[in-house]
């Protein structure tokens, strides 16, 4: 039988196979081979005990990929969750998020909630900013239960990891997912003795048979890693079209001449906000590099 590791803690894995969720312990031959089961990992898995849903993993399917933190395998994308107001989103914490994503070569989802309590023209703004990034851009509104049909779309026969800071609706999101969902969870609960959604380990959370989502604790800061600044400026997608025709062919965009990212941006053809968050992070990591 196959199956899903949807959470691993003290030694068993819990395995769900479209319907169940089994308790497992995997072979040996792991520990020997030096491969340790992540939660994402699909798997084959013998049954020991169909009443109980006790089982083992006795193979690990080939991962299609792996991140390390959190420690998950074959993670398709990543949907980060901002709120629109109440808290006013931090933009330079989404394009630091953003980055991370894209050096993983995770496509990403950006979701803003709250959207009730916005007017039409700030969320323009904002969805021209970010779709020229190349992100989907999402609004909706846990509270009235508007545009969860859009985000489920999204997550269709994907598994996806899904972040944001605190404060920003991310567990009513998620809770609005899961509505009408009948899952059997065999003795997952009394075995684990643990609410739900603990953050404290990884756990991928069933919104179909072929669905996932990976819920991550909130985060309220990302340093930049193992990136020199020379590099920031690939991670700007909409600075590719206009870069070619700056007068110098190093140009970090920041404080050259004739430059025509800059243009563009002066122009409105590049969004103002992200060409800001560009050089805020430029100077940090000229700072962090001196220092």
């Amino acid at each position: 039988m196959q199956g899903k590791i949807i959470r691993g803690i003290g030694g068993f894995y819990y395995v769900h196979n479209g319907s169940h969720i089994y308790q497992c312990k995997a072979k040996g031959i792991f520990r020997k081979q030096g491969i340790k089961p992540l939660v994402g990992d699909d798997v084959d898995m013998e049954v020991l005990d169909e009443e109980a849903y006790e089982g083992n993993i006795i193979d690990i399917l080939p991962r299609r990929s792996e991140i390390i933190r959190p420690n998950v395998a074959n993670v398709d994308q990543a949907m980060i969750i901002f709120a629109i107001a109440r808290p006013d989103p931090n933009f330079n914490l989404l394009d630091r998020f953003l980055i991370m994503m894209r050096q993983k070569e995770l496509p990403c989802v950006i979701v803003f909630n709250k959207q009730d309590i916005a007017g039409e023209e700030e969320k323009t703004e904002i969805k021209s900013a970010y779709e020229g990034c190349g992100c989907r851009v999402l609004f909706v509104s846990a509270t009235e239960g508007e545009g969860m049909d859009d985000i489920r779309k999204v997550l269709a026969h994907k598994t996806t990891t899904v972040a944001g800071p605190s404060g920003v609706g991310k567990s009513s999101i998620i809770n609005r997912l899961q509505d009408g969902i009948v899952m059997e969870t065999g003795a997952i609960s009394v075995k684990i003795d643990r609410g739900r959604h603990t953050t404290r380990h990884s756990e991928m959370i069933a919104i179909d048979t072929d669905t996932y989502i990976l819920d991550t604790p909130g985060f309220s800061s990302l340093r930049l890693f193992d990136m020199e600044k020379e590099e920031l400026k690939d991670y700007y997608p909409e600075f590719d079209e206009y870069r070619d025709g700056c007068r110098f062919l190093n140009c970090m965009h920041t404080d050259e001449p004739d430059c025509m990212v800059k243009d563009a941006v002066k122009e409105g053809k590049i969004s103002r906000l992200r060409y800001d968050n560009y050089a805020v992070l430029y100077n940090e990591l000229t700072a962090q590099k001196r220092y």
